[in-house]
């Protein structure tokens, strides 16, 4: 059997091979690494789809001062610019450092200690779960917003699109890529589009009008203190803009080689475009007059029992007309990356999973690849946590996104911090001749130092100003996974410590004994003795515990009549418990013959059929839970495959569709092991006399 051939020992069901395809091996992980151009959509959806929110949530943050207060929007784009150029750089430099995809943890925790690593850890992954609900509610509100019949069906839609983006993350990281780079870089192209012909429009003397432009504000009345608090705001806002930045230094190993180069190119590229789109969309917003308020009803003449058009909207109406085909295809475009982003976090939130959990800050079932090479249980529990916040906040981004940014700021700015200190070590270690090296050290120190001061004030702007309005709600959670995430690495630690090898550890244990429980005497019980018997054990028992007088004295009859080869112990229990009397009776055993090591032998029904699990009491599985507490007893499951038990080794009948093109062939399964449901021959002759 080659290395490209199915695992012949598992089969797959159906639905699950239909749903996410044939389950790959490990050999093929180098064929799922993305190019530049596939790790784009996969990566930078989350950063590049900003664009479609951050200008609106920007201008209507200012509008609640105003119309005057629009005159402040330049400023505040030019600083959210500014600060996206630098945490781009930032990251290069950290890529760079750290090319191995912990990201701002592994910075912090290298560089700053235990506690910092894990605190940016849970700001990280309270983020992505964020970035989910964020990026799939602003789909949903571009979606009603060229089809408002839709909004009465707004949490469901939400719900609906984070199972198909579980559902397709579970295909793969490559066939991901195939699926999510047509509406990425269709967006690209579209609102580029857009802006150009709005801008162009503009320079001609026609510029595009929004349907909103006619509506006056009611504005709030403000002190000298709340203007400044109202501005902060909304560059808060409008530094939404640049939640995504760090996935790719998350994803390195998901690049194909040279890793390193890959990744940095390919910041570099989503940053152009983040920026030349925000700045370009918010420019045309402003142009074309666009009135978004917080409260729709605060839009004087506006019908607020309507859905409030998007920004995105009405740019693109005011721009090539309502209901037009370019209109449609940016609305299409709009929800689909929106949709989309949600995608970046299905790419970071599970790797730095897999890391987390192979420095024992998270349970190892993270780090653990499913089927088809992507790390599945971390890909579900996102998606699940994402689902939860949509349904308790209603899928409502203005909400939804007072809690968006405070993680990421938290991951920047410790990051950044830690990358400073790295860089002033590097500096320490570097010896007085490695000029080259020095230099680029110094403008790594530069460039991080920027970042560090940046992030962090920007991080004091939206606690302040969004604490109140629900960011508190993230502050409460990310100490809360800290203190989890800690708590499991001292459980780690605890196991490690107490399962450790050291010179008290000796072979050769003296006395061999196996006790086969039986219930009555039938074929498994039989099977059970036989495989007893075949082992050699010094003394083999069986052992009955006595619940009912009639069926021990049926077994006992039994006994005699077959002549089973091995003594049968009748152990009273008068409470009608299993366990404890088997564990008394081991004890006794010990006292009087020595320590001995015991094998305990179960016979085990395997069916085929779910509901025939309700028919059997499953007291073997029980047993064998109690029974493990028992110092020095091995516990040993004898199967009996009853008829319907052949379902579950069901061969496929034909390969899936494409199967045959892409070159995945059934392998042979005639190697499949296969446990005789018939007992050995020795029990054969036993039973028959």
């Amino acid at each position: 059997m080659t290395t490209d051939d199915p695992d012949p020992g598992v089969e797959s069901p159906a639905v699950k091979r239909l749903l996410l395809g044939g389950p790959l091996t490990s050999a093929k992980q180098e064929q799922q690494l993305l190019p530049k151009r596939r790790a784009l959509p996969i990566f930078a959806s989350d950063a590049l789809s900003s664009v479609a929110y951050a200008p609106q949530e920007l201008l209507m943050i200012l509008m609640l001062g105003g119309l005057s207060f629009l005159a402040f929007s330049p400023w505040v784009a030019l600083a959210v610019v500014l600060l996206l150029t630098v945490v781009v750089l930032s990251y290069r430099q950290l890529i760079t450092a750290y090319p191995s995809g912990g990201g701002d943890y592994e910075v912090a925790r290298t560089n700053l200690g235990q506690l910092p690593g894990v605190v940016v850890a849970s700001a990280l992954l309270v983020d992505y779960i964020l970035t989910v609900a964020v990026s799939i509610a602003a789909g949903v509100d571009n979606i009603i917003s060229a089809l408002p019949a839709l909004d009465p069906w707004r949490v469901e839609l939400a719900v609906g699109f984070v199972v198909v983006l579980v559902t397709v993350n579970l295909r793969g990281v490559r066939e991901a890529s195939h699926a999510f780079a047509v509406p990425t870089y269709v967006f690209i192209g579209s609102v580029a589009l857009m802006i150009v012909t709005g801008l162009a429009r503009w320079a001609l003397g026609d510029a595009p009008v929004a349907s909103s432009a006619h509506y006056a504000v009611q504005a709030e009345s403000l002190t000298q203190a709340a203007v400044v608090l109202l501005v902060l705001r909304a560059f808060a806002s409008g530094c939404s803009a640049l939640t995504g930045v760090e996935a790719v230094a998350n994803g390195v190993p998901a690049f194909r080689p040279p890793k390193e180069r890959n990744a940095r190119a390919t910041l570099a590229i989503m940053g152009t475009i983040a920026i030349v789109l925000f700045a370009g969309l918010t420019t045309l917003a402003l142009v074309a007059g666009v009135h978004y308020a917080e409260n729709p009803c605060h839009l004087v003449g506006f019908d607020c029992t309507q859905p409030q058009p998007s920004l995105m909207a009405q740019v693109a109406a005011a721009t090539f007309g309502l209901g037009s085909v370019p209109f449609y295809v940016i609305q299409a475009a709009t929800a689909c990356v929106l949709l989309l982003a949600a995608n970046t976090a299905f790419n970071g939130f599970p790797l730095l999973g897999s890391v987390l959990a192979r420095d024992g800050y998270a349970p190892k079932s993270l780090d653990t690849r499913g089927d088809r090479l992507v790390y599945s249980n971390g890909m579900i529990i996102l998606g699940i946590a994402a689902i939860a916040v949509l349904v308790v906040f209603q899928a409502t981004l203005t909400t939804l996104i007072q809690l968006y940014i405070i993680g990421v700021f938290v991951s920047f700015s410790i990051g950044q911090i830690g990358m400073v200190r790295h860089w002033q070590r590097e500096l320490r270690l570097l010896p007085k001749t490695a000029a080259a090296e020095r230099r680029a050290a110094t403008t790594g120190l530069i460039i991080n130092g920027v970042g560090a001061m940046s992030t962090a004030l920007v991080l004091a702007i939206v606690t302040v100003t969004k604490f109140t309005h629900g960011a508190w709600l993230v502050f409460l959670a990310i100490p809360v996974l800290t203190a989890l995430m800690i708590g499991v690495h001292h459980y780690y630690r605890n196991v490690q410590i107490e399962t450790a090898m050291d010179d008290t550890v000796h072979f050769g244990a003296h006395g061999d004994v196996a006790l086969v429980l039986v219930g009555n005497l039938h074929k498994p019980a039989a099977k059970a003795i036989d495989y007893a018997l075949a082992a050699e054990h010094d003394t083999t028992l069986a052992v009955h515990i006595a619940i009912a007088r009639r069926e021990t004295a049926q077994l006992e009859a039994d006994w005699e009549e077959h002549a089973v080869p091995v003594p049968l112990v009748i152990l009273e229990s008068p409470y009608r418990h299993y366990a404890a009397p088997l564990a008394g009776f081991i004890r006794d055993y010990r006292e009087k013959h020595g320590s001995s090591v015991v094998t305990i032998y179960l016979p085990q029904y395997i069916v085929g059929h779910w509901w025939e699990v309700f028919l059997h009491n499953g007291r073997a599985k029980r047993l064998a839970q109690h029974l493990m507490l028992v110092h020095g007893v091995a516990i040993t499951l004898v199967p009996w495959l009853l008829d319907s038990s052949k379902l579950i080794d069901r061969r496929r009948a034909r390969p899936l569709p494409g199967d045959d093109r892409a070159g995945n062939h059934q392998a042979s399964y005639g190697l499949v092991a296969h446990i005789d449901p018939q007992p050995p021959a020795a029990t054969r002759r036993s039973l028959e006399g």
